[in-house]
């Protein structure tokens, strides 16, 4: 009776959408996934903490001692072009460049009881299986695949914090749920720090895993309960370097002993099926303890009805794509909205129904004013992501930063995230980013937060001697490439992020910050040759460096990007750049280049994050430097090229297909972009309130904002040929700027763009 009333109540939930269209349908979790894999098609609620996605193999990181260049494929453990799968795990990065995660990975099998997963050659040799796309089935918060191997129907869905999986068997007296706590992504011997697993009673099982990965301290606990009593279950320990083992050699661990630790367990769990019988699974997992995870699973999951759960997903995904609805064609309708299912993956809650979570500190904390976020990948989420979630996700913007706040307060360096997972600081990538997050919520008028303590963590931030080349860039005014390498990226993304800083301080009446800021935001002219005309690495003693190919990606000073396209990194200062490159016809010349020359292979080659697919001319619109440029013609006398070039990115990098992105989707970065380009602007320099007109690509859109209006955008006469703006109003009035800004969108209103083929002259 509770389940059907609770079916009811989620009925009368989602009937609000009976008169609308439903936008679940036009997301495609297997389709839209980038080029190298690296977006998973499981189940996951919005910002879950909890990703139930299947894994496809199980590459070393290293062979013979040396890194594995294939297991960068598998940073979402799952590739579309794989032909078995070998179990589904909880945990999952979304679009990364580099990976972690996959925690306790599930598998059902029948027959013989094998605990080795076995190789993709050779399936039979552990118990992975194949599988097929035509039974694949891939929805927002629900997966359904049939395990060839064993005839199971294996099904997943999910609430923020528990993993619900239904496995349909056959007949078999040998049936086994098998949980692998060895399996991880990007596994290497000596990830996996400790596991324990503790059988409670017949029906559930607890315990952690700690592992050493891209995040040093990241524990994860779990409880997870059975539908079906077990009939006997074991442990398979194949830790290697347990040397003193105490006085539990006085038991067989292996078989129907209550629990067990070690740094590599296996567990089984055996039951007799009837055909078509279903087994159900909870598995919940918390930051802070199994208590808190059993506590997560019984405040989310009270009931054993899946598909009351499923439905519950569906119309919480329906609520947040109907923030932004839009008219276009089906296509369009498809990249847009699987675009907002990957922008509202990450960041992650990283905090348990009562309230606490693991800190920086390795303490546990509670709050409840907030909730607490983690996988914040700043250097590329600050360009897009985070702009669009200030517009469409305020209150979880402000989360975010509040969560990025206590980051600073519980960090033993004292620093705001640089690219935080789990209660780490990653350190990957360059700058502060994290400033550029809270300056554009603060100039914006986004005030869930103290923004004289937020401008204090990012002043203090700014000036950690110790980080990555800081203490030159202090003293000198640049990073010197002798002295710390990628130093022009630093130099000019510093840059940036004290010019952010010297924003937030005029807006709050603190002058002696901002002149010292703003100061500094200007180092990126120490980096500038002009006898060249690029910007250029430069050494301690002053010179620059003699050996230097602007199209070089592979150690020329620049990280992921190179110096044709890295000196039109001055976001927040286009007019003085433009000043610096000789002007406005040279510098359009140079933008035009950038599109239309033809990079060749081998200067990408060593990059594993750029490939050829992500590439138009030496336009990199499949790593994150490039993504404003297309806008910059708004700063030339031919601003209608932004219009031209936005249109072409949107065509030609973004599809509804299995390889559907042209680069890593990097937590919902490619995916901003889509959604801002398509909607007809672009936050240039987040931290200046101010978003850049591009060419809108659909025919209306209504974005549903937190404080109650309605942003209406109309794209009249809008076809692939009419990609030219010949006017724009805003509420009525002729707009004579090629921006609007944070606060008119917020206060509601209408954006009319006039479109044509036809370009000025």
């Amino acid at each position: 009776m509770r389940s059907l009333l609770l079916l009811a109540f989620l009925l009368l939930r989602i009937c609000s959408f009976a008169q609308e269209e439903h936008l679940v349908q036009y997301v495609k979790p297997i389709v839209g996934t980038d080029r190298m894999g690296h977006t998973y098609p499981g189940a996951t609620v919005p910002f879950g903490m909890v990703q139930l996605s299947p894994e496809t193999d199980t590459l070393p990181y290293e062979v013979d001692g040396h890194y594995n260049k294939d297991v960068y494929k598998y940073c979402a453990g799952y590739q579309y072009g794989d032909k078995t799968i070998v179990g589904f795990s909880h945990t999952h990065f979304s679009g990364t460049g580099h990976s972690d995660l996959g925690d306790f990975l599930v598998m059902p099998t029948t027959g013989k009881l094998q605990l080795n997963p076995g190789t993709a050659d050779h399936p039979e040799s552990g118990y992975r299986s194949g599988f097929s796309h035509n039974t694949e089935v891939a929805e927002a918060d629900y997966y359904k695949v049939k395990l060839d191997r064993y005839n199971i129907q294996a099904e997943m869905t999910t609430t923020t914090r528990v993993g619900f999986h239904r496995y349909t068997f056959p007949k078999s007296d040998n049936a086994h749920i098998i949980l692998d706590a060895v399996y991880g992504i990007y596994n290497y011997p000596g990830k996996n720090v400790w596991t324990y697993i503790r059988v409670e009673n017949d029906t559930l099982i607890t315990g952690y895993r700690q592992t050493s990965g891209w995040a040093k301290t990241r524990t994860v606990y779990f409880a997870m309960v059975l539908s079906k009593p077990i009939t006997e279950y074991g442990f398979q320990n194949s830790s290697k370097k347990e040397v003193y083992k105490g006085f539990w050699r006085k038991f067989d661990q292996s078989k129907n002993f209550p629990e067990i630790a070690g740094t590599q367990i296996k567990a089984w769990f055996a039951f007799k099926t009837e055909e078509g019988e279903k087994i159900k699974i909870k598995f919940a997992i918390s930051p802070v303890s199994t208590a808190n995870a059993l506590e997560n699973l019984h405040a989310e999951t009270p009931h054993w009805d899946f598909d009351v759960v499923k439905i519950n997903g569906h119309a919480i995904w329906e609520q947040e794509l109907h923030k932004i609805e839009i008219i276009a064609d089906k296509e369009t309708k498809e990249n847009f909205y699987t675009s907002m299912y990957h922008a509202f993956i990450n960041p992650t809650t990283y905090m348990d129904v009562n309230g606490q979570y693991r800190g920086l500190d390795q303490q546990t904390h509670k709050v409840s004013a907030w909730t607490n976020y983690t996988t914040f990948s700043l250097w590329d989420t600050y360009r897009s992501l985070h702009p669009l979630l200030n517009i469409i996700q305020t209150r979880r913007n402000s989360d975010m930063i509040q969560s990025m706040l206590a980051h600073y307060d519980q960090s033993a360096e004292h620093m705001l995230p640089v690219w935080s997972n789990s209660a780490n600081e990653n350190w990957c990538m360059i700058g502060y980013h994290s400033v550029s997050v809270i300056a554009d919520a603060v100039i914006g008028g986004n005030m869930g937060i103290n923004p004289d303590r937020a401008l204090d963590a990012c002043i203090a931030t700014s000036k950690t001697k110790n980080y990555d080349g800081l203490d030159y860039y202090m003293k000198m005014g640049y990073v010197p490439e002798d002295k710390n390498g990628s130093s022009v990226s630093k130099t000019l993304e510093y840059a940036y992020d004290d010019w952010c800083i010297a924003q937030m301080a005029k807006k709050l009446n603190r002058p002696k910050v901002y002149d010292e800021f703003i100061k500094r935001s200007e180092n990126y002219k120490n980096v500038y040759d002009a006898s060249c005309g690029y910007m250029r690495p430069r050494m301690s003693d002053g010179s620059f460096k003699k050996d230097f190919d602007v199209l070089n990606t592979d150690e020329a000073g620049f990280i992921e990007g190179n110096a044709w396209n890295y000196s039109l990194y001055v976001p927040h200062a286009p007019d003085e750049l433009i000043k610096l490159m000789g002007g406005k016809k040279r510098f359009t010349n140079h933008l035009d280049s950038l599109f239309t020359m033809q990079l060749p292979d081998s200067f990408f080659a060593k990059t594993e994050d750029i490939t050829r697919d992500g590439i138009i001319g030496n336009y990199v619109h499949g790593n994150e430097p490039s993504h404003h440029l297309a806008y910059l013609y708004n700063w030339t006398d031919r601003p209608w090229k932004t219009q031209e070039r936005v249109r072409m990115i949107l065509k030609k990098m973004y599809h509804p297909t299995p390889d559907g992105l042209g680069g890593n989707d990097d937590c919902g970065q490619m995916s901003a972009w889509y959604i801002l380009s398509t909607l007809g602007f672009y936050p240039v320099a987040p931290g200046n309130g101010q978003y850049s007109l591009g060419s809108p690509a659909m025919e209306h859109a209504s974005l549903h904002l937190e404080n109650g209006k309605v942003f209406n955008i109309t794209a009249n006469n809008q076809s692939d040929k009419n990609v030219y703006v010949q006017k724009v109003t805003l509420n009525g009035k002729a707009l004579d700027r090629n921006y609007i800004t944070w606060l008119e969108i917020m206060n509601g209103g209408e954006l009319v763009f006039y479109m044509t083929d036809k370009h000025p002259k």
